[in-house]
């Protein structure tokens, strides 16, 4: 225990005790720049990327991916630097009134905003896709005694107050829960705040003379009247930044993740709200297979030894069932709209079989890891050599 090995992945070596590792500057590598370039006069669908930070966005553009196809901003509420912006969102979270919320909101807000610019700014007018909060509140709240007597401190709040709010946010299966865009509608002035960040960010771009497209993107929806509810105060704020920052217009375009059956079955309504869907392919296989893909663990192997399943499919578009709802989701969505933009953005987004199968329904592009952006490339390229679209 405790001991270093080191693998090569493409090989399938193992190696003893930690090798060094260096950086490959693809740069350099003629024969990959080579063809790379073969690809991307082949392939007929676009390849994104998914990002938290500026920095995965960098990594992105090097991949050579065509935007960002899911930017996460939950991220600033982890690891380094996550100290002030998660103590405004635990005091968010912790207020009794929405005056109170504002307050914890406004010192959220100069974070939001940060992330959003210095992404949209790396990645030079490619689309950025930004997800608007998702996670259940309960997850930034610590559950550990000692932490949580110090938040009180920091909050200026009594124990037992805070306990009373953490009990009352908890939740049996957060999963299906309290999250998404039902925190939106619960507290609009949270979709309030992340969306002018969005704008400002976006305007403050513009008005410099660089390009900025900003994508507002609304997770775990199940039916239209939420998206038309949260659009509301889109267009609400959308006047107000124009207003504030002296534009006529600030170019963005506003959608969703379809993520649940029933969003996927109700295509045609969802569309009337959205100018593109992103098909959120994991948690659409969560719901669907009712798999829970933390805990999959304890059976999928034998599942997969037995051939009772032929792939994970977390890894691998299950396309006889999860398929059907993205392919009859896409095709629903554009009997209203006939040139809704459609995409993926869960891990499938890397994986060949999938990449291709997104390519055979029509989508108009996959977003991955970085990392990963190269594989898809290369798979959409073949996926057009095996079923070419017609040109329209």
């Amino acid at each position: 225990e405790g001991d270093w090995i080191s693998l090569n992945g493409t090989k399938g070596l193992v190696y003893e005790g930690s090798m060094a590792l260096v950086d490959i500057d693809i740069d350099k590598n003629q024969s990959y720049k080579d063809l790379m370039k073969l690809v991307d006069q082949i392939k007929q669908i676009g390849v994104r990327a998914n990002a938290e930070t500026p920095e995965d966005a960098l990594h992105a553009v090097k991949f050579g991916a065509e935007g960002i196809g899911l930017f996460r901003t939950e991220h600033m509420f982890y690891g380094e630097g996550s100290e002030e912006p998660l103590f405004q969102l635990r005091k968010m979270i912790v207020s009794k009134t929405e005056k109170e919320r504002r307050e914890a909101l406004n010192g959220l807000f100069k974070y939001v905003k940060k992330d959003v610019k210095d992404t949209l700014e790396v990645m030079k007018g490619h689309p950025v896709t930004i997800r608007l909060l998702d996670p259940p509140l309960h997850e930034f709240v610590p559950h550990d005694k000692e932490k949580l007597r110090q938040l009180s401190k920091e909050l200026g709040i009594s124990m037992g107050m805070l306990n009373r709010r953490v009990l009352a946010l908890h939740e049996n299966n957060p999963m299906l829960g309290h999250r998404g865009v039902r925190l939106g509608i619960s507290y609009p002035e949270i979709t309030e705040m992340q969306v002018r960040a969005i704008f400002e960010a976006a305007a403050e771009l513009l008005k410099a003379g660089k390009k900025a497209l900003p994508e507002i993107m609304v997770p775990v929806t199940v039916i239209w009247h939420e998206l038309r509810h949260q659009k509301e105060i889109v267009d609400r704020v959308y006047k107000e930044v124009c207003e504030k920052m002296g534009m006529r217009k600030i170019p963005y375009l506003y959608g969703t993740m379809i993520e649940t059956p029933r969003a996927a079955l109700r295509a045609e309504f969802m569309a009337k709200a959205a100018d593109f869907f992103s098909f959120g392919t994991n948690d659409l296989t969560q719901m669907s297979f009712g798999f829970s893909r933390d805990d999959i663990g304890g059976f999928l192997p034998k599942y997969l030894d037995l051939k009772i399943l032929p792939d994970d499919p977390f890894q691998t578009i299950d396309q006889e069932g999860i398929g059907q709802l993205i392919k009859a989701g896409t095709e629903r969505g554009r009997i209203t709209k006939p040139n809704l933009k459609v995409g993926i953005c869960g891990e499938h987004g890397g994986d060949p079989d999938s990449v291709k199968f997104c390519h055979r329904i029509g989508m108009n592009y996959v977003s991955c890891s970085p990392f990963r952006v190269p594989i898809a490339r290369l798979a959409a390229a073949q996926a057009a050599i095996e079923t070419p679209r017609k040109k329209k």
